[in-house]
């Protein structure tokens, strides 16, 4: 009796999961939308958000310390049937489709227009580039204005790793003029960066989505901009931003030696096996700094520059050079003079 049971048991649960796995193996993820049309209906979409949402404009004339809190932005109201009337009060309101900044950028070989409401340009002098460190406050939201994400206090954040818009606007606007640091740890910023970006999904996770983020989905961030440094991720005295050998405001596809490592996390560039920062050959003009740690800082040797080294002069630095000293130089004209030395 017992091992009838069992068998009818062990029968039961074998049925079970074969029809589990025949599930899996008919369920097929959907492949991501193209680029170039998606970014048509998203640009659509924000279009008709722009024309029909207005912001509280007069409250910022003549603000120099303005916060993204300040910032209200409204539907236009409609009436019986669902029409738009008329902007309420325009002489304290806007239409975000008249203040909005439209800017056009190429992003997996796709043309994406995104805009900027600037609120304020930021008081301070540094702007950062786009893979540097930033230290901001932001909330993100929807179009169906449902917030997925925000900072109560100043977070720390690389450009690098976030979407790629972030990448773009972040460095239009200036760090915050200056500071101060209250007694109980707390830091207040003034004349800070502030504003508003509207990104298509393209710019933003497209096909992926996020934590609250639907695929596909459109997103909207304000933000408030305060300090930013230069990153080096690789800490090659090469700064990552002159790591983008190709412009394209993306770190990954610059890879010089080809290896698993793009250039901005690689410690030689060109793989020669001479690392990066040693390929800095001027001589150390920083008398406080003992690069070497022998006690003696007038035997170093490198400016801290890098890319100012081109020992076989062939237009290319050392660091990105396999062959610096034109050792290799082959004569390919056959003129009886290496190339690198024409």
């Amino acid at each position: 009796m017992n091992n009838k049971f069992n068998f009818l048991y062990l029968l039961l649960v074998l049925l079970t999961l074969g029809a589990c796995g025949d599930d899996d193996d008919d369920a097929t993820a959907s492949p991501p939308r193209d680029r170039g049309e998606q970014q048509i209906l998203d640009n659509d979409s924000l279009v008709g958000y722009l024309e029909t949402h207005y912001y509280n404009s007069s409250f910022f004339n003549g603000n120099t310390n303005p916060s993204m809190d300040d910032i209200i932005i409204s539907e236009l109201p409609t009436d019986e049937n669902g029409n738009y009337l008329a902007l309420p009060d325009p002489e304290n309101n806007t239409l975000l489709i008249d203040a909005v900044e439209t800017r056009s950028t190429v992003y997996e070989e796709t043309d994406y227009t995104y805009y900027i409401l600037r609120i304020n340009q930021g008081g301070g002098d540094e702007t950062p580039n786009f893979p540097d460190n930033i230290r901001i406050n932001y909330k993100g939201n929807t179009q169906d204005e449902e917030v997925f994400d925000s900072t109560v206090n100043p977070v720390l954040l690389d450009l690098s790793t976030l979407v790629p818009g972030w990448r773009r606007v972040l460095p239009e606007f200036n760090t915050a003029e200056m500071f101060i640091l209250n007694q109980d740890g707390t830091v207040d910023f003034t004349n800070a960066g502030v504003g508003v970006m509207f990104l298509p999904s393209g710019l933003g996770y497209f096909s992926g989505g996020a934590i609250g983020i639907n695929p596909y989905s459109n997103l909207i961030f304000r933000f408030e901009f305060y300090q930013t440094e230069v990153n080096d991720h690789d800490f090659d005295n090469i700064p990552s931003y002159l790591e983008d050998l190709n412009d394209d405001l993306d770190l990954l596809n610059d890879n010089t030696d080809e290896d698993v490592f793009p250039n901005y996390e690689d410690i030689d560039d060109d793989g020669d096996g001479v690392l990066t920062r040693l390929e800095d050959l001027e001589p150390d003009t920083d008398l406080n700094d003992d690069a070497d740690g022998d006690g003696d800082p007038t035997n170093d040797i490198g400016d801290g520059d890098p890319t100012n080294d081109d020992s076989d002069g062939d237009g290319v630095p050392n660091y990105l050079d396999e062959d610096d000293d034109c050792s290799n130089a082959v004569d390919e004209d056959q003129n009886g003079i290496p190339d690198c030395d024409e």
